[in-house]
This record gives C-alpha cells, sequence and structure tokens, in this order.
C-alpha cells in the first residue's frame, strides 16, 4: 500500500479503489482470476494503457496478485489477494445499490451469464 496519510477513513478507502476502473476489475476478479485479455474484453471502455495502469496500481497496493508463467507467448493472470477479497462486501454494497437506484442507467451486460451474483 501507497505510504500516504490520510484525513478520514471513507478517504483512504477510496485511494484504493476510486480509480476509473478499479472497482470495476475488482468485481470481475470477485468472480473469478482473469488474463489481460479477457479484463480488456470485460471491460472495453478502458484503453490499454489506462487498464495496465489501474492493475499496476491495485498489485502495488496489495488489492491483486499478478502472476507471470514462463512460457511463449507470456501468459499473465491477475487475482485477488486476501487483501483484495477483504473488499468483497464494498464492491458487492456498491453494485446492489447501482442495481436498485441506477436501472435507467445501466446497459444490459453482454457477459451477464459469466457473471455470478451480478
Amino acid at each position: 500500500m501507497k505510504e500516504a496519510m490520510f484525513h478520514c477513513p471513507v478517504e483512504a478507502a477510496l485511494s484504493l479503489i476510486g480509480g476509473k476502473y478499479k472497482c470495476i476489475i475488482i468485481w470481475h476478479l470477485m468472480q473469478r482470476t482473469h488474463r489481460y485479455g479477457e479484463l480488456h474484453r470485460l471491460i472495453p471502455q478502458a484503453t490499454p494503457k489506462m487498464l495496465t495502469q489501474q492493475l499496476r496500481e491495485l498489485e502495488a497496493d496489495g488489492v491483486i496478485h499478478r502472476k507471470v508463467y514462463p512460457v511463449v507467448p507470456p501468459r499473465t493472470e491477475y487475482s485477488l489477494t486476501e487483501f483484495g477479497k477483504s473488499l468483497t462486501p464494498v464492491v458487492q454494497a456498491i453494485c446492489d445499490w447501482g442495481k436498485a437506484n441506477m436501472k435507467d442507467r445501466i446497459l444490459p451486460d453482454p457477459h451477464e451469464d459469466q457473471q455470478e451474483g451480478f
């Protein structure tokens, strides 16, 4: 985790999940381990540069684990750490709130059949 000091607990929590796609990445990793390409397909609005940046920040903060397999072509998988798994109730609450209060703004999810609990 970054060595920053915060003025309140909300600020501290948002420093972990407040990035443009961080919460969405965590949501998908709550379901299962994913490779980079899978995450990019699940979050098509994220540019490769932004997705990579968000993944690096989550890894640096200890939220996700990046496993690189020594094969050709290289294979990299991302999963939640135990610390990252502790965010599950927070992200689930955000999802539940979104479903209850933002129905008219949520597009149908083409991957809905792949997501548990959504």
